[in-house]
């Protein structure tokens, strides 16, 4: 019976730990000094410590030299004893040569046991602090965009979105192919690896929680059914789809997105618009830039503009939403602004 549930629970009910290579967690950039640094404070406040406690104790100790144990032979002695090295048939009996051996071949010994031991244990341990990272993640993850699909749509998606204020890591990329998730998880966003189709891969990346869903698949088949997938499991999130051909935009829209992009179209618009009047495309160009110049956004209704003309706002207003439907201005509809409304305007470009 727990195989049969475990089986139909898919990917979703897998413990965190059998998750590591499948969900990926961007890691925080570190500076290496930094980090190396911080095991030598440690590695140094281990060695005072104890060089303290040897020192209080010191009439418990025997020293080769038969004379009084001082601070710096507390300190030669803790040096030894927590680097491991032991006692030879070399042993330095003055001051000065211990002193010696604790400024210069201490350190040595400790950056060797650093190198070795620190970076034997970050091995041991990332799959580890990956699990915890994905436990920790899944529990907080609300409110994201997820992406299906990191090619050429997907990459442009995410810039975008990034471009007019979403943040890396609330990014989520879905794909199956490992070296664009390597390329997604370079620039900071969380990956999972699958197929976008099915349930438990969508599960996993939280799009119970999401709430926005690009969908960018190569292929329409492919977009279709991850569509259709992702709004059962969310009916609330927003679903944006890219297809290539015109002919499935009611496939799309039976399937749920709410807004379809036929991406082999609009390149082929612009390209014959760019043979005739080519400042047309680069303004075309710049209200899809966010970043620059300026940006089409949208935004609510302020309580002065409420009963107004949407022609006579301070913004460039191009349409109003109004319960979810789109109307261009100069519709009947929307010849004077009601309170609810949204506006569709153009804005000078840069985050909103």
């Amino acid at each position: 019976m727990r195989t049969r549930l475990r089986r139909r629970g898919g990917l979703v009910d897998e413990p965190d730990y059998a998750l590591v290579g499948v969900v990926r967690i961007p890691e925080t950039e570190k500076s290496p000094a930094r980090a190396i640094g911080r095991r030598v404070l440690w590695a140094l406040t281990a060695l005072f410590v104890c060089s303290i406690v040897v020192y209080i104790d010191r009439s418990g100790y025997i020293d080769a030299k038969e004379g009084e144990m001082t601070y710096v032979d507390a300190l030669y002695y803790s040096a030894v004893t927590l680097s491991t090295t032991g006692y030879g048939d070399i042993t330095p009996i003055t001051e000065s040569a211990r002193l010696v051996n604790i400024i210069f071949i201490t350190p040595l010994r400790v950056l060797f046991l650093i190198v070795l031991i620190g970076t034997t244990l970050e091995v041991l341990t990332e799959r580890s602090r990956q699990a915890i990272k994905i436990q920790n993640w899944r529990n907080r993850v609300r409110n994201h965009t997820i992406v299906i699909g990191y090619g050429t749509k997907g990459r442009t998606a995410v810039d975008a979105v990034i471009a007019d204020g979403g943040k890396p890591a609330e990014i989520v990329v879905v794909d199956k192919d490992q070296i664009a998730l390597d390329s997604a998880g370079a620039h900071g966003l969380v990956t999972v690896r699958g197929d976008a189709t099915k349930s438990d891969v969508l599960r996993l990346a939280g799009v119970q929680h999401a709430a926005a869903i690009v969908v960018a698949a190569n292929r329409d088949d492919t977009a279709v059914l991850a569509t259709l997938t992702a709004r059962e499991i969310n009916p609330n999130a927003k679903i944006v789809a890219a297809i290539n051909e015109s002919e499935n935009t009611h496939l799309m829209r039976q399937s749920g997105a709410n807004s379809v992009v036929v991406s082999s179209e609009t390149a082929g618009r612009l390209l014959g618009i760019a043979t005739i009047t080519p400042s047309v495309v680069e303004i075309v160009e710049d209200l899809l830039s966010p970043e620059e110049g300026y940006a089409i956004a949208e935004r609510e209704v302020e309580p002065a503009e409420t009963g107004g003309s949407p022609a006579h706002t301070k913004d460039l207003v191009l349409g109003v939403v109004r319960a979810g439907k789109l109307y261009r201005v100069g519709d009947e509809e929307v010849e004077a602004i009601e309170a609810g409304d949204r506006l569709l305007y153009v804005r000078q470009g840069g985050p909103a």
